[in-house]
């Protein structure tokens, strides 16, 4: 491997840690790194994808392990956001203005989490109403596989801020649907692209060990409050990495 090779990799390690212990794939966090590597354009975004779900799926299985796992409150996120993020991945993006406002709604977000992450109560699992979980999944899903992320970073802050779940189990319920997302967007992109890119087995791996020493931390050592600081510090580097792109 060449210099460049084993800083990727480095790179794509440490975000993995990073981002697994939110429950989250890592998606905003790969493309950021790939950008600073000089990867192709072509070549980040359904490289990212194929990252988030082997970290997403050691993250569901951790936290699921841990007992934080939730169906009622995943599926009625995921029904509506599984086939958005599919037509999402096989679209074009390019929009200076778009990537500006959610770049900001993720800064905000980051604020309003580190603000309230000490004194914040931890409420149990409550559902919202499946007739208004359906299209809000379905928006996640779109804005998911547009920017070529799982669409956590969008539906844990949300899950917070309107006191629907916890912060173990918006990790959860955020990693499940960091997964079926990602897959749908991955697949609906490698059909239109006509494969996935070359190269990606010894960056999976490295993710794959990311992604495990991460959730770990995440569903058994770190609390609320962590969880929630350590939530607030991906989404600010995701939206940096919004206005940045």
């Amino acid at each position: 491997m060449t210099p460049d090779s084993w800083g990727l990799a480095l790179a794509i390690l440490a975000v993995a840690i990073l981002y697994s212990t939110v429950g989250h794939g890592g998606a905003s966090g790969y493309l950021a790194v790939m950008a600073l590597f000089g990867v192709a354009p072509l070549v980040m975004r359904p490289t990212a994808l194929a990252l988030n779900i082997v970290v997403s799926l050691l993250a569901v299985f951790h936290f699921a392990r841990a007992g934080y796992f939730s169906w009622r409150l995943f599926l009625p996120f995921a029904v509506a956001s599984i086939p958005a993020a599919a037509v999402g991945g096989a679209l074009a993006l390019d929009d200076p203005v778009y990537r500006w406002l959610v770049g900001a709604v993720l800064v905000v977000a980051a604020y309003q989490l580190v603000r309230t992450a000490a004194s914040a109560p931890e409420p149990g699992v409550k559902p919202p109403v499946v007739g208004l979980a359906l299209p809000v999944g379905g928006a996640l899903g779109l804005l998911a596989g547009l920017t070529g992320v799982g669409g956590g970073i969008f539906l844990s802050p949300l899950l917070l801020a309107v006191g629907w779940a916890g912060a173990k189990e918006t990790a959860a319920a955020s990693a499940a649907f960091i997964l079926v997302n990602s897959i749908a967007g991955l697949t609906a992109r490698a059909i239109v692209a006509g494969g996935l890119p070359a190269g990606l087995l010894p960056l999976a791996v490295v993710a794959a060990v990311g992604g495990t020493i991460g959730s770990r931390l995440g569903s058994d050592r770190f609390r609320g409050p962590t969880i929630r600081r350590l939530l607030a510090v991906v989404l600010l580097i995701a939206g940096i990495k919004f206005f940045l792109t």
